[in-house]
């Protein structure tokens, strides 16, 4: 059975990244000129502060160097998060995007823009902005309508906690 060099690296990696109470999302080994560029995506339900990029990069490299895992040639890591408009693959994704504004690509072929409310074993339950002034809606859509799923850069949303009771109710 063969197996590539990203899914070895996973193997090898993944408990370390876990140790750091992290997930590791993420592995890809790039070409760049002679080099190879070797990029780990981690993240938490917490999420990932600099500090905490910077001690798993320091394990992860010296987890590298005591191993023959990238081969003797040059390489470069690269550890960082998932960014701001994260693909939802995994149910945690989709956990840790509740109250976020994410454009939904169903598997009918339909696009949809909605919130996040809530999200359980079998789907998430969603708040759909109202068009033309009329109120929002709710709307429930189970894992396997979904075909892809990607969070929404908002730049003017309100968290909860600054809502005033009147937009509250």
């Amino acid at each position: 059975m063969s197996t590539t060099q990203s899914e070895r690296l996973r193997e090898l990696l993944e408990p370390l990244v876990n140790s750091q109470g992290l997930d590791l999302e993420e592995i890809a080994v790039d070409s760049v000129g002679r080099k190879r560029v070797l990029r780990v995506v981690v993240d938490s339900d917490t999420g990932a502060d600099l500090d905490r990029i910077a001690d798993v990069s320091r394990a992860l490299s010296a987890k590298l160097d005591e191993t023959d895992a990238m081969g003797q040639g040059e390489y470069t890591l690269e550890v960082g998060t998932p960014g701001a408009e994260r693909l939802l693959r995994e149910h945690r994704h989709y956990v840790r995007a509740e109250g976020r504004l994410v454009k939904f690509q169903l598997a009918e072929g339909d696009e949809l823009v909605a919130r996040i409310l809530r999200v359980d074993d079998e789907g998430v339950d969603l708040e759909v902005p109202g068009v033309k002034g009329r109120k929002a809606t709710t709307r429930r859509l189970a894992f396997p309508d979904i075909s892809r799923a990607r969070v929404q850069v908002e730049f003017n949303r309100k968290d909860k906690k600054d809502m005033t009771e009147e937009e509250e109710a």
